[in-house]
């Protein structure tokens, strides 16, 4: 019996160890002990997408319509509600098929909910699953419904989830760089949950002209900075695993450049390649090409791409210049360095800056480019320390990598 016993414990201790960290994290959707109660005889917008399930794999919308929440629109951020439009596609508004409600878009030209689109709304629940990365646009939609609620006298309810890539690295966004892929003074990887990431938008008044929301946040329980987190779902359409949204800070900026990152295959954010160099025949190569549910128009789209393959790297804890500094001096090497920074100023936009792209062209390193932010970075993270919901033990600071 004892022996038995024994088993029985080792048994469960093996399950437990062998669980994913979504699992054992109840997200703000998990805790309706919180939700129902604030949400109950009012009627309500959601701002969601594919990603916004509880443990039990739910959608939030069922969930709540379950419970008796009258929900009564859904607004659908970039790649839309189901999450299966490209980056940068236009969303259009519609109607979900399963129950009937009316679908808003917030891309394109309607990015903030209008005055006549929350008449009637006596609430706005937000449950978007964010990356960590500052040019990831939901950071950007949450921008704009903060400032919509605040001048529409709506609640706001903010439904956190844990943060995938929780660092605090690269540039701050400079003023003169803002636009949809960067709204705020927040570097790169900017280590807050959705939740925080509101509080210090009210707290610092970014909103502009006095505004302040509503606000409401359901927090995780189970969770702390500093502890990885496995999505349960793609969160968009090119992030298709942990390895994609790992390198994903680091290989957007490719996004203003000649080489691909895999978008049309079916290992986005996990390839490098282009077909404009001269490389070895036993390279790794890539074809992008139409694909349904990641890209329909890739960049280099049916041309072999020669280059890295990286779903099997130990992907950096941060940000990483090293993979872009490499590929321009690759293309440098054979006289066309003039065709790797295609879109400059997209770069420069991705990045918050001119002075990274600048300091490549430059020759530098990356230390040395890295020295630029060290000050801004520093002060950035004495502002995010006051908006903090979770412990940060770990701490998920790496300003100085690189730099003594």
């Amino acid at each position: 019996m004892k022996y038995k016993l024994l088993f029985i414990n080792l048994f469960f201790f093996l399950c437990l160890s062998c669980t994913p960290a979504w699992a054992q994290v109840r997200c703000g959707a998990d805790r309706t002990e919180l939700t129902l109660p604030l949400l109950r005889d009012k009627q309500i917008a959601l701002i969601v997408n594919q990603a916004s399930i509880t443990t039990n794999g739910i959608h939030l919308l069922d969930t709540l319509l379950q419970s008796g929440i009258h929900v009564t629109k859904i607004f659908a951020p970039e790649h839309g509600f189901r999450g299966t439009a490209d980056a940068g596609e236009v969303i259009k508004n519609g109607t979900d098929l399963k129950t009937g409600l009316p679908i808003v878009s917030l891309y394109g030209k309607n990015k903030k909910p209008q005055p006549e689109q929350l008449k009637g709304i006596d609430a706005v629940v937000f449950d978007i699953q964010d990356v960590g990365a500052r040019f990831y646009t939901y950071i950007s939609t949450l921008y704009y419904v903060m400032q919509a609620c605040t001048e529409n006298d709506k609640e706001l309810v903010v439904l956190d989830r844990p943060n995938p890539c929780d660092y605090v690295d690269g540039p701050v966004l400079k003023p003169a760089y803002k636009s949809f892929v960067g709204m705020l003074p927040i570097p790169v990887l900017h280590g807050c949950t959705m939740g925080e990431m509101a509080q210090m938008i009210n707290g610092e008044k970014w909103l502009g002209n006095g505004l302040h929301c509503n606000l409401t946040i359901v927090p995780v329980e189970g969770w702390q900075h500093g502890e990885a987190y496995s999505l349960p779902v793609k969160p968009s359409p090119n992030l298709p695993n942990d390895q994609a949204i790992a390198l994903y800070p680091s290989l957007c900026p490719f996004e203003g450049t000649s080489v691909s990152v895999g978008r049309g295959t079916l290992h986005p954010f996990q390839v490098l390649g282009t077909p404009l160099l001269s490389l070895s025949d036993s390279c790794f190569r890539f074809m992008p090409r139409a694909l349904e549910g990641f890209d329909k128009n890739p960049l280099h789209k049916d041309q072999y791409c020669y280059g890295d393959n990286l779903q099997h790297v130990a992907p950096p804890k941060g940000l990483s210049l090293q993979y872009v500094i490499n590929w321009y001096q690759k293309c440098k090497q054979q006289h066309k360095e003039n065709e790797f920074f295609t879109r400059p100023r997209w770069f420069d936009l991705l990045m918050g800056t001119d002075q990274v792209r600048k300091g490549i062209i430059q020759g530098k390193t990356e230390a040395e480019i890295r020295i630029a932010w060290q000050q801004e970075l520093k002060e950035y993270c004495k502002k995010r320390a006051l908006y903090l919901l979770y412990t940060d033990n770990a701490h998920t600071s790496v300003t100085l990598m690189g730099v003594n």
